[in-house]
């Protein structure tokens, strides 16, 4: 999603979660403080008070952990498919339909957990033909089986069910469907759900580790509309009650909150996208009247692909296709289906910002995907630096760093970028960091690494090391360092679990015509070495400034570097390249 959409409020709830792991049972703490040696512990510890700050004005019910622990009753299994038919009435706002769950045995359960909300009524649920008693808790569905489900087998369950879902009263900044006209009164229905949820709108298991290998889906509209929804039409059917049946499918895993459909007169256009003697499809689905803006305008998708398969590789989901669907609100990145609503508008640094951004989490949050809401960063993060690189790309490296000062004044540097774990946590009115700050830590580590071959190849290596994959903070940055042939762990923590960045502390002192430099990091992370780049000469002529730096390789202790011929007073950081932050000391 883009950074601009993620402004929810601070929810107050009556109980507090400890933001652990995902599997993390109860007493694991006892476990850690028995095995990790005296330094790590005091990071965990230092962690865990500076996710507290985090937390000290959000509380969490029961319903929120429900949603967001892989509990036992839903780690028992995993989704292999999903077969979602829907029957959409228009006039009402009201849905009806089923959900087929077919689902490989992890562990031995007698029950299990899907969710959906209180709000929708669950008809029946069927397993072999026989109806499945269960218990409603909140927005989870607790399903009980009459006999033991074993590991290694194979079932499925159907859920029949309908309701009016939620409705999104600013999409997509919240989420749920969206009812609304185009400008000839003609309907135009969308749902937009991340953070809030699929299970609005269909039974699932609603967890960010778990995706279907692949999902068949069927909608039945008012006939005179297009439904579109991911990955490929396989045929559309005429009703005798004046609707029509569509049916897509989707050959790849996708995650929930991905999947979407998109009801409105639209009209379809094809082109394609050739890269190396291959060919991918590229659709547009867009109002009525909009065909030629449309096809000026999706002209820059060819260039943007060529960029992104660039620098991350291929394009992840061939067989799907790519495809663009006007939409009454501004974007989401739903797989193969990305919702574009920016009015065909280029910003002044020429692109559709919308496009590219949501393109880009094909690769990052589609493809490789996070397993906790409270590692969104994966998504979002390196969505964010995609946007600089598009602009590298197409327009060169000095006009990405003005792109990425553009980003930096929003960075507020007051929470962690990593979030609360185990919970349905949708964000607070600062996580725009883990879009900005994520970018620029993104930056700062190409900075740091200061070898552009080997940070291109890693960007392209983790998408191939965890294609269709869903993966966890410390699985990345374990390939990252794996990749670069150091353990960088320390630079990840400090910019993903605490709210500032390292801070450079320095005295600088006039020797003569010489600068006499005092420096270190202070940091919430131990042993942090970290280079950075300062001033090493510096002139001006004219008003015009023009400086040089020198790399220095700072640490936590202090060090001592005499710069010849600056002025201590023209001594600065090279934050054009590295997001820290600077403290004089006397």
């Amino acid at each position: 999603m883009s950074r601009q959409l993620r402004m929810n409020k601070v929810f107050i709830r009556d109980k507090t979660v400890f933001p652990g792991r995902a599997d993390c049972l109860s007493g694991s703490r006892l476990i850690i403080r028995m095995l990790l040696p005296a330094a790590m512990l005091l990071q965990l510890m230092s962690f865990s008070r500076s996710m507290a700050q985090t937390m000290q004005t959000t509380k969490f019910t029961h319903a929120d952990t429900l949603r967001g622990m892989l509990s036992p009753t839903r780690a028992c299994y995993d989704v292999m498919f999903y077969d979602l038919q829907l029957k959409v009435d228009v006039k009402r706002h009201y849905i009806t339909g089923s959900n087929t769950i077919s689902y490989r045995v992890a562990n031995d359960f007698d029950s299990m957990q899907i969710d959906l909300f209180a709000k929708m009524k669950i008809e029946k649920i069927l397993y072999n033909n026989l109806e499945l008693k269960y218990r409603r808790d909140a927005d989870a569905v607790i399903v009980r089986f009459p006999q033991q489900q074993k590991r290694g087998d194979n079932g499925a369950i159907t859920c029949f069910y309908s309701g009016s879902p939620m409705i999104a009263k600013s999409p997509p900044w919240d989420g749920g469907f969206v009812w609304k006209k185009d400008a000839s009164g003609l309907d135009w229905v969308g749902v937009a759900c991340e953070g809030t949820g699929a299970s609005l709108w269909w039974p699932c298991k609603d967890h960010l580790s778990d995706e279907p290998d692949s999902m068949s889906m069927s909608f039945t509209v008012p006939s005179g509309l297009m439904c579109v929804s991911n990955g490929n039409l396989r045929n559309n059917k005429v009703n005798t009650d004046g609707t029509v049946t569509w049916n897509w499918f989707v050959s790849y895993p996708i995650n929930n909150y991905n999947v979407t459909f998109n009801l409105a007169n639209y009209t379809h256009w094809h082109d394609e996208y050739m890269h190396d003697h291959d060919t991918l499809p590229l659709d547009y689905y867009v109002l009525a009247g909009n065909e030629r803006s449309s096809s000026q305008h999706f002209e820059q998708v060819k260039l943007m692909m060529a960029c992104f398969e660039y620098y991350f590789g291929p394009y992840p989901f061939p067989r799907d296709g790519y495809a663009l669907v006007e939409t009454n609100y501004w974007g989401m990145e739903h797989q193969g289906a990305i919702a574009y609503g920016n009015n065909y508008q280029n910003n002044k640094q020429g692109f559709d910002y919308i496009i590219v951004h949501e393109s880009a989490h094909e690769w990052w949050g589609n493809n490789v995907s996070c397993s906790d809401v409270a590692e969104l960063w994966i998504h979002e993060s390196f969505a964010a630096y995609s946007e600089p690189l598009y602009v590298e790309c197409t327009q060169g490296k000095d006009a990405a760093i003005k792109y990425l000062v553009g980003q930096r004044w929003s960075i507020s540097d007051k929470y962690p970028i990593i979030g609360p774990y185990n919970v349905n946590f949708q964000g607070t009115e600062n996580d725009n960091d883990m879009y900005n700050k994520g970018s620029w830590m993104l930056h700062t580590f190409r900075s740091v690494l200061n070898n552009d071959s080997l940070f291109f190849s890693v960007l392209k290596g983790i998408q191939l090391h965890f294609s269709m994959q869903t993966i966890t903070t410390d699985q990345l940055i374990a390939y990252i360092c794996q990749s670069v042939g150091k353990d960088y762990t320390f630079f990840f923590n400090q910019y993903l679990r605490y709210p500032s960045p390292p801070v450079l502390e320095y005295r600088a002192r006039q020797k003569g015509k010489d600068t006499r430099l005092e420096y270190r990091w202070h940091t919430d992370v131990a042993d942090f070495n970290m280079p950075v780049e300062v001033t090493d000469s510096y002139q001006s002529v004219f008003g015009t400034v023009t400086k040089t730096f020198i790399r220095l390789n700072a640490t936590n202790d202090w060090q001592t570097v005499t710069i010849k011929g600056l002025d201590a007073g023209n001594f600065d950081v090279n934050t054009d390249m590295f997001y820290v932050k600077k403290q004089e000391l006397k």
